[in-house]
């Protein structure tokens, strides 16, 4: 508000120069006296004119100055709070949001749209507003000072108000869609780097180069149009204001030869006017910027508006000391993205506390969407999860979560050190439960070997590490989080025999006293969980330990294992 004050003020100030050029090139000196009949003696004499003038060219620095700073500060906190409430939103939005959007995209709603808010808001709204002062209290001016040549002039405002409304429209939707054709070449890129293992295996560049190049071409042909409509409105605005400028002063002239004129008043007449068509030929191009703008905030708006889960942000308050018993009563679930596809089908099994249950079954069966719907990822169709007997929808989010970890099979690491990735599992951990969690993973031997230690820096999503190593960071960032409840995702599929043996035998120290659900497609891994459930396309069709499973007569499990250890 206050920047809007000095904006206003220096924009009203900046009003008396042509007021002031006016009385000093057009009254006739007569001993270097000029009359005054306003002012009286004040602007009696060129030299006081002439400091009136600097004087309003100080004023206009310094209100200018305060200006430019305060809008600077307002912009800053303000984009600042933007972009801190928008990764809140995402980070709470629920899962379903992620399976509609892609990261590239959403990350280029948060940087580019956001730098595209902050050139606008730091000098473009400010200058139009500044120009618009400027138009009217110009034109209010002309309407005191020269009456009889303002009407001639008021007959060109509907031209150009029309003109930007028409132009503006236009320029707002195509800045809508060369955004969105941007988040989405930012998303392939974003694919296309995180991949680039794979890139590179299937000898792909050439192939994403082009699709890449294709989406750039995209861009540059979006606002090459944008370009061309812009030309055209400043262009439009070119020729009808300043041909009815040159006409204007046409008319001054032979006002002032006919002596219905004066030569003060014509000269005022022109700096005002120099001023409006100045100030008009720069608003097409800032409402231009401030069109696009807005085209940007519209999908800023859709993510701060989007379904978000109810997450408690506060530290851990609720503690609810699960003992970690676990029922599925006749839940049914599709995924919102495909509703047609019904992934599980009236489940239902028991899991007593501090079992070890395994999730077998072809992929699709759904073992990774059971370990979602206990993470609360997502809520069944129909159907009840029950936590010690008691319904999932019971618990908060935050505090049922609390409860439970996944240790998955494709570890993703934080650029960071080691020791801040395990402090993941619990961010007020000290040092000797750090270290404790790390020797019962089977890491702290690996990370003494590094120089730095714990403080060695993984790399990007853990590069810098084998597999074997990030998965034992991920076990002990799991045990320093010490859940009630353990979800398992094919934690070592991908592993080779040495890391197994590790990763194996940390996951055992991992699933003491834990009721854990084994997710796992080499059975080997499993023979002595307490209960192994075998699931197909959704249903449960078979359930008990490996002995009893393999008397089966024609048992589902019974043929995977005859297929995998023959």
């Amino acid at each position: 508000m206050v920047g809007f004050v000095f904006l206003v003020l220096g924009a009203g100030i900046a009003m008396i120069f042509p007021y002031l050029m006016g009385k000093l090139l057009g009254k006739e000196e007569t001993n270097n006296i000029i009359s005054d009949s306003t002012f009286g003696d004040l602007f009696s004499d060129k030299f006081n004119i002439v400091i009136a003038l600097i004087a309003v060219f100080i004023v206009q620095a310094i209100f200018s100055f305060f200006r430019v700073y305060l809008f600077g500060v307002v912009t800053e906190n303000t984009l600042n709070d933007l972009r801190k409430a928008a990764f809140r939103h995402l980070v709470v939005s629920p899962m379903n949001f992620y399976n509609k959007s892609k990261v590239g995209e959403l990350s280029s709603r948060i940087a580019t749209d956001i730098n595209l808010l902050q050139d606008t808001m730091n000098s473009t709204i400010a200058e139009f507003v500044r120009q618009t002062i400027v138009v009217l209290v110009s034109t209010i001016a002309l309407f005191l000072f020269t009456p009889k040549l303002s009407l001639i002039m008021l007959a060109v405002v509907p031209l150009v108000t029309f003109g930007a409304i028409f132009f503006g429209g236009f320029i707002k939707r195509l800045s809508k869609k060369s955004q969105d054709a941007a988040a989405e070449s930012n998303s392939i890129l974003t694919e296309a780097l995180s991949g680039i293992v794979n890139v590179k295996s299937f000898t792909n560049e050439l192939y994403e180069i082009a699709r890449y190049g294709r989406s750039a071409e995209k861009i540059k042909n979006l606002t090459l149009k944008a370009v061309v409509w812009r030309a055209a409105f400043i262009s439009f605005i070119i020729v009808s204001m300043f041909s009815t400028i040159v006409f204007i002063i046409w008319q001054g002239m032979l006002f002032v030869d006919n002596g219905t004129l004066s030569k003060e008043e014509f000269y005022q007449f022109i700096f005002f006017t120099i001023f409006i068509g100045s100030s008009l030929g720069s608003l097409p191009n800032a409402y231009a910027s401030i069109k696009k703008a807005l085209g940007a905030t519209e999908r800023l708006m859709e993510i701060l508006g989007g379904e978000i889960e109810q997450i408690q942000l506060e530290k851990k308050l609720e503690v609810l000391d699960l003992n970690g018993n676990v029922s599925f009563e006749n839940v049914s679930f599709a995924y919102e993205s495909r509703p047609e596809i019904t992934v599980l089908k009236n489940l239902s099994f028991e899991v007593q506390a501090g079992q070890k249950v395994a999730l077998v079954g072809a992929s699709g069966a759904g073992k990774t969407t059971i370990s979602s719907l206990l993470l609360r990822f997502y809520e069944p169709l129909s159907g009840n999860i029950l936590f010690d007997n008691k319904k999932a929808s019971d618990y908060s989010l935050t505090a049922i979560r609390n409860e439970m970890t996944i240790v998955p099979q494709d570890v993703i690491l934080f650029n960071g050190t080691i020791k801040e990735n395990i402090l993941y599992g619990d961010v007020d951990a000290d040092e000797s439960a750090i270290i404790e969690a790390a020797e019962k993973a089977n890491a702290h031997n690996f990370i003494m070997s590094f120089p730095d230690g714990y403080d060695t820096i993984v790399g990007d999503r853990g590069i810098k590490l084998s597999g074997g190593q990030r998965q034992r960071i991920a076990i002990a960032r799991a045990i320093l989080k010490n859940p009630t409840i353990l979800v398992l995702d094919e934690a070592t599929s991908s592993l080779d025999s040495e890391s197994e043996r590790l990763v194996q035998d940390a996951l055992d120290k991992l699933m003491e006293n834990r009721t854990s659900f084994v997710i796992a497609h080499r059975l080997s891994t499993i023979k002595n969980c307490d209960k192994i459930f075998v699931f197909e396309k959704g249903e449960l069709v078979e359930q008990g330990t490996h002995e009893e499973l393999m008397v089966v007569p024609d048992g589902t499990y019974k043929h995977l294992a005859k297929i995998q250890f023959s």
